[in-house]
């Protein structure tokens, strides 16, 4: 059974004076060189941005023919 995929979540507020172009390219690089993908953006009547960025947590796991190599030992 594989295990369920788990999040990172950030969540921030972008201010009402930052334009739409300005809040597109900082989540543009959050995405592109922090791997993350934008699970939710709630905007309300006064301008100000509710945004919440996601990633998975990967997790190393041990390797089969490892554990029984070292098993061995």
């Amino acid at each position: 059974m594989k295990a369920p995929i788990e999040y990172e979540v950030r969540r921030f507020q972008l201010p009402r004076s930052m334009s739409t172009k300005a809040a597109q390219q900082l989540l543009t690089d959050h995405a592109e060189y922090g791997s993350w993908e934008l699970a939710r953006l709630r905007r309300y009547a006064d301008g100000r941005r509710d945004v919440w960025l996601r990633r998975k947590i990967i997790r190393a796991r041990r390797s089969a023919w490892l554990a029984t190599e070292t098993a061995d030992d």
